[in-house]
């Protein structure tokens, strides 16, 4: 809902509280009036004095509350979409003939999975212990060729 409408609401609530307020201190005036045999001088005229002024002063309230949603602007929200856009990711060819016989096992497996792999997961793939692949994956590290990341309890390895 619009601030400007939950204004008119509020004000709409302030103007059906004056008038329930109004009725009650008439009602309560005439009962006053029939029933106090001490006429004007009555306690009880000031007790419908004192209801009648916070009565007001919280009708007041709510009409002030109502007015400052009517007027105050409300809030712009610019709402921008993006769009993805696939990049390739462009990687020089790699030179086989630098790589011994298990690099070339890690870093085919590395491209089968477009140039990002869990560690965890290239063990399983290469079936070379974890130590093994560490250590194969140290030295493609130190040719450049790979980089890794932290993820969690396990390395992302990606191919450079």
């Amino acid at each position: 809902m619009k601030n400007k409408n939950v204004g008119y609401l509020i004000i709409g609530l302030a103007i059906v509280l004056g008038i329930i307020v109004f009725i009650f201190n008439n009602a309560l005036t005439t009962i006053v009036n029939t029933t106090c045999p001490h006429g004007p001088s009555c306690s009880m005229y000031g007790t419908i004095k004192t209801q009648t002024y916070i009565g007001g002063a919280l009708i007041g309230l709510i009409m002030l509350i109502g007015l400052f949603f009517v007027f105050v602007k409300e809030e712009t929200r610019i709402i921008t979409k993006t769009k993805r856009v696939e990049v390739e990711a462009k990687r020089n060819p790699i030179n086989y003939s630098k790589l011994d016989n298990e690099e070339k096992v890690i870093v085919k497996n590395l491209e089968d999975a477009e140039g990002t792999m869990f560690q965890s997961d290239l063990v399983e793939k290469s079936q070379f212990d974890k130590v093994k692949v560490t250590r194969i994956l140290d030295r493609l590290e130190g040719k450049q060729m790979i980089e890794r990341k932290r993820r969690g309890m396990t390395n992302v390895v990606i191919l450079k």
